[in-house]
């Protein structure tokens, strides 16, 4: 047998050995929290659980797989008889055995996201509605959001505030819509995704021998991740768990990331409500197995600003690690050739391979950077939870729009944008078109620009549009530069327009791709190394960027990790690059409206900061280009709020040429000399290292603040800060062009600020 519980320590040992009775295990991050639901079901079954009486919920098929696979090492093959897997997988089984009580037969078809669109489409267009207005992605948003917090077709049509919004959206008839869909799907004998959690709810609501039966069946439950559960799979677990209250749920709130899919914080922060805090057994699993002690409490430090959570306190027996490191850049372009330099420096120095290294961004539209910085260097990498930045679908439509403008054999760019957006030429025609220019021995375009001697009809007049569009691109290419035609052709052809009026996340993700593809076109012309600013001239160039020398799938994984933050949740690396700390950027912009929204975004931060084990390091751009506009930045709130004797300025450096990756790299000492980190140690000591959480300071800018010039900053002076408010000027300490005052404030206490990007107004 194995032995599971010597290796556990005090709290893990209690959680593991809990008998009966509601359980929050309370789970930092890197405290091994999977080893200990693992543990705790391999224990359950070994005291005498049987195992088909144990249900375990999981968010992946991954990590259900993991845990089956490790607690059958401990228990055996009985592990096999455990109601584990997801949510949906789980509710799916249950839903075939009881189908025939809600009107279903057990062999119900599941409607993929594909499936589902392509009858909402059908339906859009039975009504009568316009499609341009009731757009498939919008469309299947609202009902899903409706389907996720437990509204069905009648319920939203009697409901005068979700009315008033769709009338609001200019949407009026999506309660109709829903209503018809749900009709097709049950005439179908279909369930879409998120039936599978609706229809389990009304499942247990309306037949309560059914509940009674799995009530008393699943003596144990559990649940992984309960902070990113939604209302509707919380409602089902507090119901299957009423009879037993043998719930044991594991999560932590500092990570909960997922409200724009659904997710409710306050289930995990009001368990203890619904079972009666007396009766509710509290764990916390706070030491920290994965990270240094700095990167441990800068975690801390900026997580302790929420009001919103539970109370614990993650520490490690860690080794301490080096200081985190800040990279100002002056562009985003500069931030990306820096970090793949601060990559390269590292292997050679650290011995390390790509496989070590992750970058980390708010949105997938910031890969574009890194994504080339890192080919021109050679050093490979992968995107996860995305396509490369070139690869995605909008990208490839307007690069194929500016291939096509400027060369007309270009048959594979002609099929991909003939009707894109849809301008009612099918795949029919576009046959058509190849036989007739076959037959002709004719270019395709050949036979388009004069498509009224060849094909009549309906078809011939959208042709004929398109090819006037086509000539009238080709007039401003000797005219015009680069970003001129390019942002034209995405605006004349529809394309900007289509992705703008799809104002769903994923909808609105594309669109910023496209904006960034623009940037990247607007960098290219403003860059003076390029002498040729025309459109051809940034093919060329985009060409070599996205011919790639490897498959993807060669089985090499030896490469940089390139991801969103919420890609990355659960994952760690060596070496975390945090990118585009810049305000309106990480904090999202449009993650400022509320308290609670900004609370979600510093838990995304402290997920990003938590995913590294040795080494992190962060940047930010000065400038950046926004929808083709040069953009002023403004470092990141989260870096003022993180303590600052956990940073290190990094200096201002550049990226290597190609020659220095094609010889051996000679040593090289750590990037700070012994004298700056002697001074960062003693900067350390001055300011002791409280890992108690720091109270959250508000104070009100005067009316005439504005930031001062701090070149000439010096002890005994009086500050303003915008957040800390009033302070004195204690020390400064210089270091080559690296610069931090230790000022001891009126409310906020002694902090020890980074005069590169602190903002205050001598007084």
């Amino acid at each position: 047998m194995v032995d599971y519980i010597s290796g556990l320590n005090d709290p893990q040992r209690e959680a593991v050995m809990h008998g009966s009775g509601p359980l929050m295990i309370i789970a930092g991050a890197g405290s091994g929290k999977t080893r200990v639901l693992t543990y705790r079901i391999a224990h359950l079954i070994e005291t005498g659980v049987d195992p088909f009486r144990i249900l375990s919920l999981t968010f992946t098929n991954k990590a259900a797989g993991e845990m089956r696979s490790r607690i059958e090492k401990v228990v055996g093959t009985e592990a096999r008889n455990i109601w584990m897997g997801t949510f949906h997988s789980v509710f799916a089984k249950i839903l075939r055995i009881e189908a025939k009580a809600i009107g279903y037969t057990s062999n119900f078809s599941i409607y993929d996201t594909d499936d589902s669109k392509s009858l909402l489409r059908s339906i859009v267009k039975e009504m009568g509605l316009d499609d341009k207005v009731y757009r498939v992605n919008s469309v299947f948003s609202r009902i899903s959001g409706a389907k996720n917090r437990l509204i069905g077709p009648e319920d939203y049509l009697n409901n005068a505030v979700i009315l008033a919004d769709d009338e609001a959206a200019r949407m009026p008839h999506i309660g109709r819509i829903y209503k018809q869909y749900a009709v097709r799907c049950f005439a179908a004998n279909a369930m879409d995704f998120d039936d599978l959690l609706f229809n389990t709810n009304v499942l247990f609501r309306d037949h309560l021998d059914i509940l009674n039966k799995y009530q008393h069946k699943f003596q144990h439950v559990m649940v992984d991740e309960f902070q990113d559960t939604n209302v509707s799979q919380y409602l089902i677990t507090r119901k299957l768990a009423a009879v037993h209250q043998n719930i044991c749920i594991v999560g932590d709130d500092a990570q909960s990331i997922y409200a724009f899919r659904g997710a409710n914080i306050e289930n995990i922060l009001n368990f203890q409500r619904d079972y009666g805090k007396e009766n509710v057994k509290i764990v916390k699993l706070e030491q920290n197995y994965r990270s240094t002690k700095t990167i441990v409490q800068a975690a801390n430090s900026i997580i302790s600003r929420n009001k919103n959570q539970l109370e614990k306190h993650v520490f490690t027996d860690n080794e301490d690690g080096t200081l985190i490191d800040v990279i100002k850049a002056s562009s985003d372009n500069e931030e990306g050739r820096l970090v793949a330099s601060s990559i390269f420096e590292a292997k050679m120095n650290g011995s390390l391979v790509n496989n070590d290294f992750a970058i980390l961004y708010r949105t997938n539209a910031q890969s574009r950077a890194f994504e080339e910085a890192l080919r021109k260097v050679s050093i490979k990498y992968r995107i996860i939870g995305g396509l490369s930045f070139y690869q995605r679908k909008e990208i490839k439509d307007l690069i194929a729009y500016l291939r096509f403008t400027v060369n007309q054999q270009d048959e594979e760019a002609f099929k991909r944008i003939i009707n894109l957006p849809k301008r009612g030429i099918g795949d029919t025609t576009i046959a058509k078109l190849s036989v007739i220019a076959a037959e002709k021995q004719d270019s395709i375009w050949e036979i388009v620009a004069e498509i009224t001697k060849h094909v009549a009809g309906r078809s011939a007049i959208a042709i004929e549009a398109f090819a006037d569009l086509i000539k009238s691109f080709k007039l401003l290419l000797d005219q015009k530069d680069a970003f001129e035609v390019a942002s034209h052709i995405a605006k004349a052809s529809g394309l900007l327009k289509e992705l703008y009026d799809d104002k769903t996340v994923e909808g609105l993700a594309r669109y910023e791709n496209v904006q960034e593809l623009l940037n990247a076109i607007k960098e290219f012309v403003d860059n003076p190394d390029n002498e040729e600013k025309s459109l051809s001239a940034f093919l060329q160039s985009v060409s070599l960027l996205t011919t790639a020398d490897e498959k993807e799938d060669d089985g090499d994984n030896d490469k940089v990790t390139l991801m969103t933050i919420h890609a990355a949740k659960g994952l760690e690396f060596k070496n975390v690059h945090i990118v585009g700390l810049e305000e309106d950027l990480f904090p999202s912009q449009m993650m400022l409206e509320s308290r609670n929204d900004l609370e979600e975004e510093r838990r995304l931060f402290y997920v990003a900061v938590t995913r590294a084990e040795k080494r992190l390091t962060m940047s930010y751009a000065e400038t950046r280009y926004h929808y083709g506009r040069l953009k002023m930045c403004e470092p990141s709130r989260f870096l003022m709020e993180m303590d600052q004797q956990y940073l290190k300025m990094s200096k201002q450096r550049s990226a290597p040429s190609r020659m220095d990756f094609d010889r051996p790299e000679r040593d090289r000492s750590e990037s700070t000399s012994t004298g700056s980190m002697s001074f960062v140690r003693s900067l350390a000591q001055k300011t002791a290292r409280s890992q108690a959480p720091q109270p959250l300071v508000s104070h009100t800018p005067s009316a005439d603040f504005a930031p001062s010039s701090t070149a000439d900053l010096a002890a005994g002076q009086r500050v303003e800060h915008a957040k800390f408010g009033f302070g004195t000027v204690k020390a400064v300490d210089v270091n080559g062009t690296e610069r931090k005052a230790t000022i001891a404030f009126e409310k906020a206490g002694e902090k020890v600020l980074l005069l590169s990007f602190a903002k205050l107004r001598v007084v």
